[in-house]
């Protein structure tokens, strides 16, 4: 259980790094808070530190999630048997998750998780048969919506809605689906003003 806890602990602490927020100051000596969206994921800091530091951003933040799942998840399997592999990954891919959405280094004031759910979902998908399919249908939702509408908030929001039906649609564990319902919720409620100028036809275009 110690095992557990404590890998509970470096997924938050993992996730919690504002990727965005250290770029901007390292990079321009700004608070990326002030500038742009406000937020401090990888779609603001596009716009705010330009494409390199974006797409750098986006990596770093995908591979949050990745490295929480895939590499640290395999380190506590290995040393702890109390909770089955799946439900173990899942705790800590959450935990990841959590910290960037309310990371402890900015008041508990983080980003919207997108990215780093991806980096989860790509190690989930490593690891657990059966979910490669899904992460690949979860990418070309993404992707289909995001090429229609150069909308970022848009893709995501749909592509948060379909994960769960997915799941569903191939008989996933409850226990991914009921991840699944969680992600989703996350990022829709993180998305909510988003949505409000989505209908008011306000949203912003990425290009």
């Amino acid at each position: 259980m110690p095992w557990i806890i404590s890998g509970i602990i470096v997924s938050y602490f993992l996730g919690s790094i504002p990727t965005a927020y250290i770029f901007a100051r390292l990079l321009k000596g700004i608070d990326i808070r002030k500038f742009g969206s406000g937020n401090i994921g990888a779609t603001n800091a596009l716009r705010v530190l330009g494409r390199p530091a974006g797409i750098t951003v986006l990596i770093l933040d995908i591979l949050k999630g990745f490295l929480a799942v895939a590499f640290w998840g395999d380190f506590i399997l290995s040393r702890s048997a109390y909770l089955p592999a799946e439900l173990l990954l899942i705790v800590l891919g959450l935990a990841c998750i959590c910290g960037h959405i309310w990371t402890v280094f900015l008041r508990f004031k983080g980003g919207k998780g997108v990215a780093t759910t991806f980096g989860v979902l790509l190690g989930l998908g490593i690891k657990i048969a059966g979910l490669k399919l899904i992460v690949g249908l979860a990418i070309l939702s993404w992707l289909l919506v995001f090429i229609s509408t150069h909308i970022v908030s848009l893709a995501s929001v749909v592509t948060a809605v379909t994960l769960p039906l997915y799941m569903v649609l191939f008989k996933q564990s409850y226990a991914l689906v009921l991840l699944s319902v969680i992600l989703s919720a996350f990022i829709i409620l993180r998305h909510r003003t988003n949505l409000k100028r989505i209908y008011r036809r306000e949203e912003k275009k990425l290009f």
